[in-house]
């Protein structure tokens, strides 16, 4: 793994949440985007090297609704940037993690992504992203 990409914020309102880190950052997000396929949309702030993502639920099953139900807004995940997705999908889960998706999917922000389940990483959702080379 490269670095930290980013940190997922789950949020009720993309409106209200841009405000609020607006203000914190002193920054205007440089990115806000529909990602259809996961049900939400994102905005993101450059916070140096990292990123900071805001996602709301755009349909009422989607994994950030149902993570705002349960838990309210807050930290949904952290983003780990990788040089090969597909070889570190497969490093990871020969050491025994669980995979929630088999093969990488296209996210927000031009990455292909993969998420590892929390049961086995001490209760942290993680999300491994590889910027899409075209």
């Amino acid at each position: 793994m490269l670095k930290v990409e980013h940190i997922g914020i789950a949020v009720k309102s993309i409106e209200a949440s841009n405000e609020l880190f607006t203000k914190l950052f002193a920054r205007e997000p440089y990115k806000t985007e529909e990602v259809e396929s996961e049900g939400v949309t994102t905005s993101f702030f450059q916070m140096g090297e990292t990123k900071i993502e805001l996602l709301e639920a755009t349909k009422e099953d989607s994994a950030i609704a149902k993570f705002i139900a349960k838990r309210g807004e807050g930290i949904h995940h952290i983003a780990y940037e990788v040089e090969d997705i597909e070889k570190e999908m497969e490093r990871l889960s020969n050491e025994g993690f669980t995979l929630l998706n088999q093969t990488p999917k296209k996210g927000a922000d031009n990455k292909l992504v993969c998420f590892l389940h929390p049961k086995t990483t001490n209760g942290v959702l993680i999300e491994l992203c590889q910027e899409i080379k075209e």
